[in-house]
């Protein structure tokens, strides 16, 4: 199964202002937006997560973020 095929798009519209916010803090932190969006998912559904704070979170998610990127980059170089 290729990566596209094992895979499921989520599509979104938002303001000019999101989409920069979005795209600045994935530049800053290292990672693609749609690793972001990955690595936030387990966090919307773990009720335990929500006892830590957003900073707690937030780093959570990114480190998430940059382990995603990397295997994609992995499975695109295989």
């Amino acid at each position: 199964m290729s990566e596209t095929t094992s895979r499921r798009a989520i599509h979104a519209f938002v303001s000019p202002e999101a989409h920069e916010q979005w795209h600045d803090f994935a530049a800053e932190e290292g990672v693609s937006v749609s690793a972001l969006i990955e690595a936030f998912a387990p966090e919307l559904s773990d009720p335990e997560r929500g006892k830590e704070t957003m900073h707690e979170r937030l780093s959570f998610v990114v480190v998430a973020a940059r382990k995603i990127d990397a295997a994609r980059r992995r499975r695109r170089s295989a």
